[in-house]
């Protein structure tokens, strides 16, 4: 080997005709990891691997030319080879590639996690323009089926549901482009197999199965079809809203080797975007219905139940804010009790994490943040109505109205499962629906003229407006008061307002 080959920057290796190694360069240790190959084998210095091109370059009685690009997985690298045939030798290149063949690598898995996150985001996009339009829970499931089901990137979409009795899930809707995977986990719920969507509907989380002909965490029967279909990934969707769980949607593909961070929060909002859906369509089926039916739950193990017994006191619950995700702002009158008393004894309740007194007056209203799951969340989300909660000695009782279209079966058997509580009472009454006509006509009945004067001059004037369009003080100008003045009037009729609105609305008793 001459000098030039001996101080070239890539493995040099000369190969006589019985493949025996001749000579070789000092870049061949660092390329092969090997202190001298000289006198060895081809076939026992260079490292093997799957196809072994340079084998079968050396087969015949003739050397091949050839020239290609292997990963060799002993070294753990990719290596370039290029076999270059003489008259009684062969000089074989090798020069490790490694660093550039992981870059194009790394190049293309950003490239299809690009495509495949505007996939997913064009998917999320149309889900949301389907559920515009949707009015029930049905609605709602064929809009989400029918986004993914016109993705190819997808093969079958499920939307499934709690059973009416039971535990197990039901499927409400379905695409399904595979010869055999849906139809095993169909089975596979059927046969009450813990599926990746009834780990997602139990925990409220995504839930990603990977390698999924593989993967232990799917039902068996599932992991053949998968492999049939050439099915490699599933996740299963939870459709939350707050801490309840309304369904859940079931994805599979022959994609997703990996669910990037972005990808994961777009599947994650388009559960809680479809949970918002629900229950708003109960609410809207509420909102709408003559009739409702008026289910009474005597409830204990409750934080405000536990509270009244701490504090020796009647709490009425007058109305409810879910603040987060995970925690309500409860607002509750106490009889015959020192509000501020009551505040101390709720900072030591469990499953309330803060309590304040509205207000300076000893009877006060009190705020009180309750965390965890409760009751008046679940029926809430169920598209009930909490019309009156009392809290008593330890226990407490809760009147709530569904539409009586709605299945009450359903949010009984929810309510009931979750939480130490029992029916009591169930009846169907007349719902009074108030139009728009009718409602202004009763705020208009609350406020005197001034309060309705003040009100709308201050609205036309963009007083509300953010930046205001008028000042109070320009606003009280034109209409010869002070701003002060001004303002007393503003929060007097805002007040009305708002106590019309949220009363129409049953938030308050």
């Amino acid at each position: 080997m001459d000098d030039h080959l001996r101080g070239a920057p890539v493995g040099v290796l000369e190969v006589n005709e019985d493949g025996i190694i001749a000579a070789a360069n000092d870049a061949v240790r660092d390329t092969l990891v090997t202190d001298s190959p000289v006198g060895d084998a081809l076939s026992d210095a260079f490292p093997q691997s799957v196809e072994d091109p340079l084998r079968a370059a050396f087969a015949d009685e003739s050397i091949d030319e050839t020239d290609f690009e292997q990963y060799y997985p002993g070294p753990d690298k990719w290596l370039s080879v290029t076999v270059v045939p003489g008259e009684t030798t062969a000089a074989v290149y090798v020069a490790d590639v490694t660093d550039r063949r992981r870059r194009e690598q790394a190049m293309s898995r950003l490239r299809a996690e690009r495509d495949r996150t505007a996939v997913v985001e064009g998917v999320l996009a149309d889900v949301l323009r389907g559920l515009v339009g949707a009015q029930s829970r049905d609605e709602i499931a064929d809009a989400i089926c029918a986004a993914f089901g016109a993705a190819e990137l997808f093969t079958v979409a499920w939307v499934g549901e709690r059973a009416v009795d039971g535990d197990e899930l039901e499927v409400r809707a379905a695409a399904d482009d595979t010869e055999r995977t849906f139809d095993a986990v169909r089975d596979a719920l059927a046969d009450s197999e813990q599926t990746p969507e009834e780990v997602a509907v139990d925990t409220g989380q995504l839930e990603v199965r990977q390698e999924l002909p593989e993967n232990p965490e799917v039902p068996r029967p599932v992991r053949r079809a998968a492999f049939a279909d050439g099915v490699q990934s599933a996740l299963a969707i939870p459709l939350r809203y707050g801490s309840n769980v309304h369904g859940v949607v079931g994805v599979y593909t022959d994609e997703f080797d990996t669910v990037s961070e972005r990808e994961r929060t777009s599947f994650e909002t388009l559960g809680e975007v479809a949970g918002f859906a629900v229950t708003a369509a109960r609410n809207r089926s509420l909102l709408l219905s003559d009739t409702v039916t008026e289910v009474v739950f005597d409830v204990s193990d409750t934080a405000l139940a536990s509270l009244s017994r701490r504090a020796d006191t009647t709490l009425s619950l007058d109305g409810l804010v879910a603040e987060q995700a995970d925690e309500l702002l409860c607002y509750v009158s106490a009889d015959d009790a020192n509000a501020a008393a009551v505040a101390a004894a709720a900072e030591e309740t469990a499953g309330i994490t803060r309590g304040r007194v509205v207000g300076a007056d000893p009877s006060s209203r009190l705020e009180l943040a309750v965390t965890g799951k409760t009751p008046l969340v679940t029926v809430t989300s169920l598209g009930g109505t909490v019309r009156a909660a009392e809290f008593e000695s330890g226990s407490g009782r809760l009147v709530v109205e569904l539409p009586a279209s709605s299945d009450v079966r359903r949010m009984v058997h929810a309510v009931t499962r979750e939480y130490d509580v029992s029916v009591t009472a169930k009846r169907e009454r007349e719902h009074s629906v108030s139009t728009s006509r009718e409602f202004r006509d009763e705020v208009g009945d609350e406020l005197t003229e001034r309060q309705e004067t003040v009100l709308r001059t201050a609205y036309f004037a963009d007083y509300f407006e953010s930046p205001r369009g008028s000042t109070a003080e320009e606003v009280g100008d034109s209409l010869d008061i002070t701003g002060s003045t001004l303002l007393h009037h503003l929060r007097t009729g805002q007040r009305k307002l708002l106590d019309a609105y949220f009363e129409a609305d049953g938030e308050r008793q």
